[in-house]
């Protein structure tokens, strides 16, 4: 650096993540080994989105500015040899969305600072990123605390010349959840033919659109858990669980180019049928009533799913429980279907331990849709890069469905209410 030994950016009280309307202060630290000459020393705040429709791109396609403000910490002057120290104060619009990073495109917020030097001198440049979360308030979005249901019935053909109809139904205890909370499926199959039929498979899925002028589809499979078919004939219920890992929460309120949507496929294979549930990720948990309290501890037949983030270790419901409406129509004696696999356990069969914060009251941020995912919670703390094996999604390309984009969360509703409604 020259003359320049330090030029570096502090936020008051280390602080990393911020909210709407709130204020961001620090200082910045100047030390330098002779006396420097400069024209302006002035600190930037800057917020902005973009997309692109290649891969982790570096120029992009479309941009949008949430805010960009200036000061000018110092005028013209002389910098003499030693410290030097030059408070900031930005204010944060209201409408700016949460912090995001994605393949496609990024939500960035960064403080830089300039030292602009005489004509000829090279001008000396600093900056530094902060994070923030605008808050999703589960309770704010409406039906949230009802099951997400729905149902499809299939008719295939089997050893040339015999058919069968196969029914499917799945249903999530609720439509939204937060990082660390357990998604309770409940899924009936009813094998209504002489053949059986493949496994089953039930995925929490994100579904990241990049508003492009073609737009970018990014789809991963977060968690899976895969159960074993249903013979000819049969009834059968399948009851599990998935626990929510830390993930960026559903829509991007503020921002026009990224949208975030989360579903639960539940997916048979031979004869092929699938259903979507559409959920929700926020950041606070829906609050229940109490004559809707969900169950505290019940038996899980022995299979385990990993711990949340609280150090709660999800457990499916008892054998005994009474079935929910819809489950077991006309009291047909209903087989149980096996798990075979989850993805939020080791090969051992041992729970995944999530733990990504140092401060495990706070709630989970997460600003990324990679593999390796940058956690960070509100207060005074460092943030903390973690690997975390939940995270690990499968190249979607490889998947056979589903072969569009699956619908938004009104449309899904929609069309599972119209077919609901068909069938009554």
């Amino acid at each position: 650096m020259g003359k320049l030994q330090e030029f570096d950016i502090t936020f008051s009280n280390n602080k990393v993540v911020y909210g709407p309307g709130e204020s961001i202060s620090g200082t910045v630290k100047i030390r330098t080994s002779n006396s420097l000459h400069y024209k302006a020393i002035k600190v930037n705040c800057q917020g902005s989105c973009g997309i692109s429709n290649k891969l982790n791109d570096v120029s992009w396609t479309l941009e949008e500015q949430y805010f960009n403000s200036t000061l000018s910490v110092a005028d013209k002057g002389i910098l003499p040899a030693g410290e030097h120290s030059f408070p900031f104060q930005f204010l944060i619009p209201a409408t700016a969305p949460t912090s995001f990073e994605g393949p496609f495109g990024k939500i960035l917020y960064r403080v830089k600072a300039v030292i602009d030097t005489p004509r000829f001198s090279k001008d000396y440049k600093a900056q530094k990123p902060f994070y923030l979360l605008n808050l999703l308030n589960l309770n704010e979005v409406t039906g949230i605390e009802q099951p997400s249901y729905a149902v499809t019935t299939k008719k295939f053909s089997y050893l040339l010349v015999k058919t069968g109809t196969l029914m499917l139904k799945a249903r999530s205890d609720l439509r939204g959840y937060i990082p660390g909370q357990v998604i309770k499926l409940a899924t009936e199959i009813h094998n209504k033919s002489g053949k059986d039929t493949g496994c089953v498979l039930a995925s929490l899925i994100q579904k990241v659109t990049y508003k492009t002028k073609r737009p970018m589809f990014d789809l991963r499979t977060i968690a899976e858990v895969e159960g074993a078919g249903v013979k000819a004939g049969k009834h059968a219920e399948w009851r599990e669980q998935i626990i929510v890992p830390p993930l960026p929460q559903s829509e991007m309120a503020g921002c026009s180019l990224i949208d975030i949507d989360y579903f639960i496929q539940v997916s048979l294979k031979s004869p092929d049928a699938v259903v979507i549930l559409p959920i929700y990720i926020g950041n606070i948990a829906v609050n229940l009533s109490p004559s809707r309290s969900m169950p505290t501890s019940p038996d899980y037949h022995g299979v385990t799913t990993a711990p949340s983030a609280t150090g709660v270790t999800p457990s499916a419901p008892p054998a005994e429980e009474e079935p929910e409406e819809g489950l077991c129509a006309g009291g047909m004696a209903s087989e149980e279907i096996p798990t075979k696999s989850h993805s939020q356990q080791d090969p051992s069969g041992q729970p995944v331990t999530m733990s990504p914060s140092p401060n495990a009251s706070a709630p989970l941020f997460c600003v990324s849709t990679g593999a390796t995912i940058p956690f960070f919670t509100e207060g005074n703390v460092t943030p903390v890069p973690t690997s975390c094996s939940l995270i690990l999604p499968p190249e979607y390309s490889s998947w056979d469905y589903p072969h569009e984009p699956p619908p938004t969360y009104e449309e899904s509703c929609s069309s599972a209410n119209s077919s609901f409604n068909s069938r009554q």
